[in-house]
């Protein structure tokens, strides 16, 4: 496979910069091309502007319509056009950084605002005229596989835990971003207590990072309900007779 490992941490020498080296290393060696985006090292810009799509400050910015022009004409600039060079070329996306504030850092939210671009990531048809989202979409055949770290314990992202359950803390993420342009999305790999880990939890959380990445190829995806599936009214509110009388985002699983 080609393995397309997005890294936002700003200290390489941290927990996460550990992880990371022993995650490449570990594709290389099953025999995967692995091509790596390190944001922070990048001096990535995380702000969307009129110079993404060379566009004329003086007029109004419609940030939709401009890049999906600027797509579509080749006018996007040259960091965006090369990340989504990388993208086109992968099979799948380690998507790797620190929970902070029950979200991604700043910088990676960024790199999504700048490189997911309208017609190129999302705001795609099919031959019916169809918007193609929720498991299909401009990223559809690959795979997705978060990688993240928090300070909590473990405890604390579970079902009944006061920070609320991981995988629905990430569902921005794993289903309205990674899912929503047609990627299949793994279970999130969430390294908790990542502040006051020791060799022991480093070791652990090293061998369990090896495991999801040697299944990356086979490994079951989340069962997120497709948006032409035929499960959601014309309305886009999941039908009555399905998940009857329960709400929230476990819905929206199979």
């Amino acid at each position: 496979m080609n393995v397309l490992w997005i890294f936002a941490h700003p200290e390489p020498r941290s927990f996460n910069g550990a992880l990371r080296e022993r995650g490449v290393r570990t594709l290389r060696g099953l025999g995967h091309h692995v091509r790596q985006s390190d944001l922070y090292a990048m001096g990535w810009n995380p702000l969307v502007g009129p110079a993404d799509f060379g566009h004329d400050p003086r007029e109004r910015l419609l940030v939709g319509a401009e890049s999906e022009r600027a797509h579509a004409t080749g006018a996007l600039s040259a960091d965006i056009r090369a990340e989504q060079d990388k993208i086109t070329w992968s099979d799948a996306l380690v998507l790797q950084f620190p929970l902070w504030w029950h979200g991604m850092p700043a910088i990676l939210k960024g790199w999504f605002d700048r490189v997911f671009v309208q017609g190129f990531a999302f705001g795609v048809t099919d031959a019916r005229g169809r918007t193609l989202r929720y498991g299909d979409g401009g990223l559809a055949g690959r795979r997705a596989l978060v990688v993240t770290t928090a300070g909590a314990r473990p405890t604390g992202l579970g079902p009944r835990g006061v920070h609320g359950d991981a995988e629905e803390v990430l569902f921005p993420l794993l289903h309205g971003t990674l899912w929503y342009t047609g990627m299949r999305v793994l279970p999130p790999l969430v390294v908790t207590g990542a502040d006051r880990a020791g060799p022991g939890e480093h070791a652990a959380s090293a061998a369990e990072l090896d495991r999801r990445l040697r299944a990356l190829p086979t490994a079951a995806p989340i069962p997120y309900r497709t948006g032409l599936g035929g499960d959601y009214g014309p309305d886009l509110v999941l039908r009555p007779g399905l998940a009857p009388g329960r709400t929230g985002l476990a819905v929206h699983r199979t």
